[in-house]
């Protein structure tokens, strides 16, 4: 038996080396990512006091002066993420329910994939459809004079639209991991469906559905394409969901698209902002992995 373990088919060597290619070139690429916004974020805060950055609430990079003040991309990134949570979680967490405790097998087999579509929408269809669609819609409800053209309403209610699928698929896959023998338990003292899936497999799946949440926020906070063509690109420090803004990620990309020139103060800029999201999306992750960690359910 010892003979046995220790011979080895050239393929499966093949194999296990190809394995091991793969995973050192993601933790290379992952290296490298970082170094690229470390070495360049550097070079910025080398021209740009950090604790201005930090706390500066005027973001004015082809002004005189330059002021660069991230507060307002911040503010704007969060408005629409908030938003699009407002939007995701109930919508996604009853969807996840439905198909979960609710749905025949049949039509769950037809429904999990067509609400997984939404997934494989290109964001900037999304955006093109807040821009021409949404944002029509909303000036037609509140007012053509109080709703911009550009604004963070239609952006983060179709980016909400938008992780729908992230947080409905991995909350059901939560759901679907609670063991039967706790339904069985509730409906024999009594419980109703209702009761089940509210006091018993949404607890008992705890774990899984906040990380899908916090997935869905992280998705949200580094999307791009929908709040470049239809959040606007005004840097506003401001709660009002009617006005235009400028995320994070929607002011990489206008940089990125040659409004600036490569090693200016205001291209340096990008990397001091990426390396902001960068570290907010890694925290995020980290919350995730602490939070299904201590609030997991092991089932035997």
């Amino acid at each position: 038996m010892h003979d046995l373990r220790r011979r080895r088919r050239p393929g499966e060597t093949a194999i296990e080396g190809l394995l091991l290619l793969c995973g050192a070139v993601s933790i290379a690429t992952t290296a490298a990512i970082v170094w690229v916004l470390v070495s360049n974020g550097l070079s910025f805060f080398a021209d740009f006091s950090a604790v201005d950055f930090l706390t500066g609430t005027v973001w004015q990079p082809k002004g005189s002066p330059q002021l660069f003040g991230v507060l307002p991309l911040l503010a704007g990134t969060l408005l629409v993420a908030g938003i699009a949570l407002v939007v995701a979680v109930p919508l996604g967490l009853g969807a996840a329910t439905y198909l979960s405790e609710y749905a025949r097998p049949g039509v769950r087999r037809v429904l999990k994939p067509l609400l997984e579509i939404l997934a494989g929408v290109p964001t900037v269809v999304y955006g093109y459809f807040a821009l021409r669609t949404v944002t029509p819609l909303l000036q037609r409800v509140l007012g053509d004079e109080s709703v911009d053209v550009f604004n963070a309403l239609s952006a983060g209610l179709v980016m909400g639209i938008m992780i729908i699928p992230t947080v409905a698929s991995l909350s059901e896959d939560a759901m679907r991991s609670v063991p039967e023998a706790l339904r069985e338990g509730a409906f024999g003292l009594g419980s109703g469906r209702r009761r089940v899936a509210t006091r018993v497999v949404i607890p008992s799946a705890l774990s899984g559905i906040a990380a899908s949440v916090i997935l869905g926020i992280s998705r949200a906070v580094g999307e791009t394409m929908i709040v470049a063509v239809a959040a606007g690109s005004t840097p506003n420090l401001t709660i009002d969901v009617r006005e235009s803004i400028q995320t994070m990620t929607g002011y990489i990309a206008q940089v990125s698209l040659g409004d600036s020139q490569q090693g200016t103060v205001d291209y340096q800029s990008i990397f001091a902002v990426g390396l902001t999201l960068f570290v907010m999306t890694l925290l995020l992750n980290l919350l995730s992995q602490r939070f299904v960690r201590r609030f997991r359910q092991v089932y035997q």
